[in-house]
């Protein structure tokens, strides 16, 4: 885009892939239109909610009376070698028009941007000659599209170039300067619009990036420890009902303790106080203890409401513990942390969550379903429903096994009558063996097994909806475990997808069904 051409932007799309815009400009959308390549390198944050960096960044532009309306958007990283400039260009140029059809929108023209930061010895206009091929390469592939790019920007060391400039002299050899954060009519407008524009993307990573520190060699202790004990219960049919059960509590527990307390301003001084909440041995256990698909797809359902700030603050504090060996297992809680903020409608933290939940453990099929779901502008209302329902079902065995059991412990009931054995003599009238095989025999076996969990607390509709879940799957022990019990996942504890997983799938369309959950 030229000097001489405008576009106007609706302010109601700020995600990266971007929802397409509605075919009519609603009365309360904010109308801005951008009519300088300096106006729409003021406009990438905005675009995107966050100012991107080592980026290429595309934004799909849709006709309407001769004005372009912004629409889809995509990144990705530049490849550090140049060698992979051209598969990294088709794959962002061919997802973002196929993203873009599915939602009956096709591009007629692109806005290219490439932003990074000089190297050492480098200056701004040295980047931008070195990413001038990457910018060619752009040019051809959405040509081939056709959707050509009608204005490609570089933006580096606060300063913006035109490649797209034609007229000599317009645009200075050492770029032109950005404008101050804030100071532009576009910005004024977003604000109005209530469009929070973040740090970088790093920032927003270092909140759920393993420690560094001092402290993460304790938590790899408290890791090492939680492993002796846990790994064998949960790889134990009788005894992995009533890990979940503990998991499930302790998180609970801790969800309410973030909830209470004092809030302070500041990411990063909101992390160490959560931090500070959460001990290392309770995170050890948490950590541990979802690596069960079950006890996963549970701790799930704290997506809305009151629950879903602290629960995704729990998350992530969670995803900061999984140090040294125990990097895979951060798979659960990033997943975790990306649906509740999907959920919530933070899309941004939702991606890379999800994309780093992948980077822990590729084939986490829960993690790669729900960035498939998010990527694809699914509405998450979908899973929260399914998840609703699982919750509303394990209450509802909850209210029928406390009836069942208020009946059986009624007067006149004989005490033992819970723990009977099934196959045992009826008494000659023939009512007690007749009631058992009503409605007896499976329930009181059901009870016997929750009752030899032994904590007594309130969480047998979990127990019984995982273990009715978890027939068919159970893990088997490896025939040789990891030298550091709990440093590497057990095979047994690889098992199939879990209900959320299917439940996305099905709101999906078809998927796969089948992998790690």
């Amino acid at each position: 885009m030229t000097n001489h051409s405008e576009t106007t932007g609706p302010f109601e799309n700020g995600d990266i892939a971007g929802r397409e815009p509605l075919d009519e400009p609603s009365a309360h959308d904010t109308q801005v239109t951008l009519r300088t390549p300096a106006e729409l390198a003021d406009a990438l944050p905005y675009l995107l909610g966050y100012r991107p960096e080592d980026s290429i960044v595309l934004v799909a532009l849709h006709d309407r009376g001769g004005r372009g309306r912004f629409g889809g958007r995509a990144r990705l990283g530049i490849p550090a070698g140049a060698d992979d400039w051209k598969e990294a260009v088709q794959q962002l140029v061919r997802g973002l028009v196929t993203s873009s059809e599915r939602r009956g929108k096709r591009p007629e023209q692109m806005v290219a941007y490439v932003c990074r930061e000089p190297g050492r010895g480098e200056t701004g206009r040295d980047v931008m000659l070195r990413l001038k091929p990457l910018v060619e390469l752009l040019r051809t592939e959405c040509g081939d599209l056709d959707a050509p790019v009608v204005e490609a920007l570089c933006i580096s060391d606060g300063r913006f170039w035109s490649y797209s400039c034609a007229v000599e002299g317009c645009c200075p050899d050492d770029g032109t300067p950005m404008g101050l954060p804030g100071t532009s009519v576009l910005a004024a407008a977003a604000t109005y619009a209530g469009i929070q524009v973040r740090g970088t993307l790093r920032e927003l990573r270092v909140r759920l990036l393993p420690w560094e520190t001092s402290a993460a060699l304790e938590q790899e202790i408290a890791l090492d420890a939680a492993g002796m004990s846990l790994v064998p219960r949960i790889l134990d049919d009788a005894a992995r009902q009533s890990v979940a059960e503990e998991t499930l509590d302790l998180a609970e527990r801790i969800i309410h303790r973030f909830a209470a307390a004092a809030p302070v301003s500041g990411t990063h001084p909101a992390d160490l106080r959560d931090d500070e909440l959460l001990n290392h041995d309770e995170a050890a256990t948490l950590i541990l203890g979802l690596q069960d698909r079950t006890t996963r797809d549970q701790a799930a359902a704290w997506m809305e409401g009151d629950e879903a700030g602290p629960a995704l603050r729990l998350w992530r504090a969670l995803a900061r513990r999984c140090v040294g060996p125990y990097g895979e297992h951060a798979a659960a809680p990033l997943t975790l942390a990306g649906w509740v903020a999907w959920s919530t409608g933070d899309e941004l933290e939702a991606r890379e969550a999800l994309a780093m939940a992948l980077g822990a453990d590729p084939d986490y099929l829960f993690a790669r379903l729900l960035h498939q779901a998010c990527n694809e502008g699914l509405d998450p209302e979908s899973v929260r429903r399914c998840l609703r329902a699982e919750r509303a079902g394990r209450a509802r065995t909850e209210r029928a096994e406390q009836t069942d059991q208020a009946e059986e412990a009624a007067p006149g009931t004989p005490s033992d009558a819970v723990v009977a054995d099934p196959g045992a003599a009826a008494p000659a009238d023939g009512r007690d063996g007749d009631r058992a095989s009503r409605t007896g025999g499976p329930r009181r076996r059901r009870r016997t097994r929750a009752a030899e969990g032994g904590d007594g607390r309130s969480r047998s509709s979990r127990a019984e909806d995982a273990r009715r879940r978890s027939g068919g799957s159970h893990p088997q022990s490896p025939a040789g475990g990891p030298s550091r019990p709990g440093s590497a996942k057990p095979d047994g504890m690889r098992a199939r997808a879990g209900e959320a997983s299917r439940d996305i799938a099905a709101a999906a369309g078809p998927r796969e069904t089948e992998g790690d959950g």
